[in-house]
């Protein structure tokens, strides 16, 4: 808990500090909603979650020579329920191309998945933690139009394939799993949501899938893992 506080603090001065050292826009946003995993052939489990992102300018854009703009950020993922779903940490950078109200985003991400335990045949398995590397492009459109219903609303499209997972062993004198050999995954995330002045509400639909050859190093699949999260939240726009 307290390593998640201080992860959570370190964001969050990252986002007051260089705001007004480089005088760029900058998001903050807060969402809650519901995560169900499901690992194997297990079944599945529900927890209500909190999610902290958010998003700094380095440096801006200009239309005029077709620059893009510099961002930075970050996320946590925290599920109530620890002992039956992943917590996540995430930072990234990368660069956004404007195409009038179209935003097309290209970021590198290190993602870090804290997988819970396994129960099977009466016995606990320590599932090892996961370290990605991830290469996500987001689409983000403004409706801007004066004379449109949809004026002040905006839709979000992310995906990436999921590339070979870094294992990190699980602390613990539970029984630990081995490595198990990557086969493929992917995340996508779809929002909706509309603007009022600096804040903003949204609402998220996110899936993620990881899948590993089934052998000794996974065994009965216990590393397959499929999660559905659904938020909704504010922001707040600097």
């Amino acid at each position: 808990m307290k390593r998640r506080k201080t992860l959570l603090v370190c964001i969050v001065l990252f986002f007051l500090a260089a705001l007004p050292a480089f005088g760029q826009r900058g998001n903050l946003e807060v969402d809650l909603g519901e995560t169900t995993d499901s690992f194997a052939a297990l079944p599945k489990t529900t927890s209500p979650l909190v999610d902290f992102n958010g998003e700094a300018a380095i440096l801006k854009s200009n239309p005029k020579t077709g620059r893009p703009a510099i961002v930075g950020g970050g996320e946590v993922f925290l599920p109530t329920d620890t002992a039956g779903h992943a917590r996540e940490f995430a930072v990234y950078g990368g660069v956004n191309f404007q195409f009038g109200n179209l935003t097309v985003a290209v970021d590198g991400q290190i993602r870090k998945i804290y997988t819970p335990t396994a129960f099977e045949d009466n016995q606990y398995f320590a599932r090892d933690k996961m370290e990605l590397i991830e290469t996500p492009l987001v689409l983000r459109y403004k409706f801007a139009s004066q004379k449109n219903w949809l004026k002040n609303w905006f839709a979000e499209a992310k995906g990436a394939p999921e590339y070979h997972p870094r294992f990190h062993e699980a602390s613990g004198s539970l029984v630990s799993l081995p490595n198990p050999n990557f086969d493929h995954g992917y995340f996508i995330q779809a929002s909706v949501g509309r603007t009022f002045g600096n804040w903003y509400a949204k609402a998220s639909y996110e899936t993620r899938y990881f899948k590993f050859i089934e052998n000794q190093n996974n065994p009965n699949n216990l590393y397959n893992w499929k999660t559905n999260a659904v938020t909704g939240g504010v922001g707040i726009v600097f």
